[in-house]
């Protein structure tokens, strides 16, 4: 499998930050987006969870002293949770809390990151886990399956009750993204990324016309793609 940086699906990922300490948020803003990474930001424990259930993010840099509902329990929660058990965390620890990594290794945290850290390591370890995390992704997902709408990726095929239905590239890949993630909100910039693969540039715009032309191929599951206003899209759960 070809490393992080020349895969486009992994290079855009969302990365939600739980983090209290302005200055350490932005370092890791500053250099996950320098990246690629799309970074989405929580103030305390209770936003993070918010954050975490709206975005659905592909990975959480979780602070583990934070206002409110602190990271382990947090962690516990999110592992808990059906729609979150499966996003990686990368817990970012004070030297004094080494003990209490243990127990959020124990709950299903993904690594560990201590302060004080240089943006190598910040970087070596977010890439380990989002390639950790999608060869297993990549492993399950050949096939997504709507009921009545197919995906097949190896084929580059949607079947519609059993019937082959012409899907373009770009339309196949906006589809696919949206249905890896059933009921998390795709915004228009990030579905131009995984049309184009960062290979070209389209507007916002193409989009909407993108999910126009697959509505109607889906008939009549063409409620299967929602729209969210003022944010973008997403797959029914």
């Amino acid at each position: 499998m070809q490393g992080i940086a020349q895969n486009p699906r992994m290079k855009q990922a969302t990365i939600l930050i739980i983090e209290d300490d302005a200055d350490i948020v932005e370092l890791l803003q500053y250099n996950l987006s320098k990246e690629g990474y799309r970074c989405r930001v929580a103030r305390d424990g209770d936003a993070g969870l918010i954050e975490a259930r709206r975005y659905r993010p592909d990975l959480i840099l979780l602070d583990l002293m934070l206002p409110g509902t602190d990271g382990l329990e947090l962690c516990r929660r999110i592992k808990r949770d059906e729609e979150l058990s499966t996003t990686p965390i990368v817990m970012v620890t004070a030297k004094s809390e080494e003990s209490d990594v243990v127990t959020g290794l124990e709950m299903g945290a993904d690594d560990y990151l201590s302060k004080p850290f240089s943006p190598r390591e910040l970087l070596a370890r977010v890439r380990a886990v989002l390639r950790r995390g999608q060869s297993a992704k990549d492993f399950a997902e050949s096939r997504l399956d709507f009921g009545g709408v197919v995906l097949d990726r190896p084929r580059h095929e949607v079947t519609v009750d059993g019937s082959v239905v012409e899907f373009t590239r770009a339309e196949f890949r906006l589809l696919w993204a949206l249905g890896t993630s059933p009921g998390r909100v795709f915004a228009r910039d990030e579905l131009v990324e995984y049309i184009t693969g960062g290979e070209a540039h389209i507007s916002d715009r193409n989009v909407d016309v993108h999910v126009s032309a697959i509505r109607k191929k889906l008939e009549p599951y063409s409620d299967l793609v929602k729209t969210v206003r003022g944010v973008g899209y997403k797959i029914r759960d």
